[in-house]
């Protein structure tokens, strides 16, 4: 009977330290990508591929997007967030979030938003679509993209809520909107408290007539929470077993909660070792399943509070892995898990 046998993190080398990661198994290997340090100052070095034939073991591949090599005013010369990279059409679509707000010299401004770029590889090389500036009105994140089986494809982002679009991949603009339309805000009425200091991280999927869209909110720690919808624009509909998935840690996010208003929010502290454990995507795993990845994120003990989030001196965000099980209409996570786990099958 086959096995597979993991413990998370998976990867523990500062040097493959990332946030945000999203994994796309193509052939016998394993790609994956996400957001490279530093992720809240400075210039970014561009979007990262990384590359694994068991899931465990990974390795630097090479630079898709390299910043040392964009003139001062490319439009998306900015910090590279969240990258993905999807596969229709016989093509490979990667979405990345950026822009150019001016600093540097030379430089147009431009605000943070939706860059498309499209190879025959995975591994690249990419050639830009978009064209002069992000697509959709910034500020815009974390773009994720979705093909139907009738061909029609979709743009799902984050910024201040959820947002969604149909798309036209080969023009690189949405279908018929100048912006995407926001689907769903944090302090929307009658959202529940876990969600309300702020949603991220769509990730979109299909099962049977039914599409499901993943997301993470930063509220407690990292919590992640499904909509279903019976169509790819909605409307959605929160699944009653939101979160499905996550950490809290009131030390953790405790500086944030009074900064956003909500540290009234009442909730009791997970007994997992990581302070964030989100932003999901998923993917084919070793048993040809559908498996979760993300980043998780142990806490450590010389915390930086000057930043606009806690980070830790000695810990870095490392990629995790979990089953993503389906029963009774519900999806499931047994986790987050940090001792060893058998899948056998």
């Amino acid at each position: 009977m086959p096995e597979f046998i993991y413990t998370n993190p998976i990867t523990s080398d500062p040097a493959l330290s990332m946030r945000d990661h999203q994994i796309i198994k193509v052939g016998d290997t394993w790609y994956m990508t996400g957001t490279s340090a530093p992720i809240w100052k400075g210039p970014n070095p561009g979007v990262r591929l990384l590359a694994s034939k068991d899931l465990l073991n990974w390795a630097h591949h090479s630079w898709l997007i390299d910043a040392a090599t964009l003139p001062n005013d490319c439009f998306y010369k900015g910090r590279f967030w969240a990258p993905e990279i999807h596969s229709t059409g016989g093509k490979f679509w990667l979405t990345v979030n950026s822009g150019n707000d001016g600093e540097a010299p030379g430089s147009r401004p431009h605000g943070h938003g939706i860059v498309l770029l499209v190879s025959d590889a995975v591994t690249g090389p990419y050639k830009l679509v978009t064209r002069d500036a992000p697509i959709g009105k910034p500020f815009k994140n974390d773009a994720s993209l979705f093909t139907d089986e009738n061909g029609h494809s979709y743009v799902y982002c984050s910024g201040g809520g959820l947002w969604q679009s149909e798309i036209d991949l080969a023009a690189g603009r949405l279908v018929d909107r100048d912006d995407l339309e926001r689907i769903r805000s944090p302090r929307d009425p009658g959202t529940p408290d876990w969600m309300i200091g702020g949603i991220e991280g769509p990730f979109v999927i299909r099962a049977g007539a039914t599409y499901y869209m993943f997301f993470s909110a930063w509220t407690r720690g990292y919590d992640t929470g499904v909509l279903s919808a019976p169509t790819p624009l909605g409307p959605w509909t929160l699944m009653p077993n939101s979160p499905i998935f996550g950490t809290r840690k009131r030390r953790y996010r405790e500086q944030q909660m009074k900064k956003g208003g909500y540290d009234h929010v009442i909730f009791t502290d997970t007994d997992d070792p990581y302070v964030e454990v989100g932003h999901c995507s998923v993917f084919e795993g070793p048993d040809r399943r559908s498996w979760i990845c993300c980043h998780y994120f142990r806490e450590g003990t010389r915390p930086i509070t000057t930043g606009p989030v806690v980070e830790y001196e000695d810990s870095l965000p490392q990629l995790g892995i979990e089953p993503l099980l389906f029963d009774g209409g519900q999806f499931k996570v047994t986790g987050p898990t940090w001792t060893p786990q058998r899948v056998a099958w």
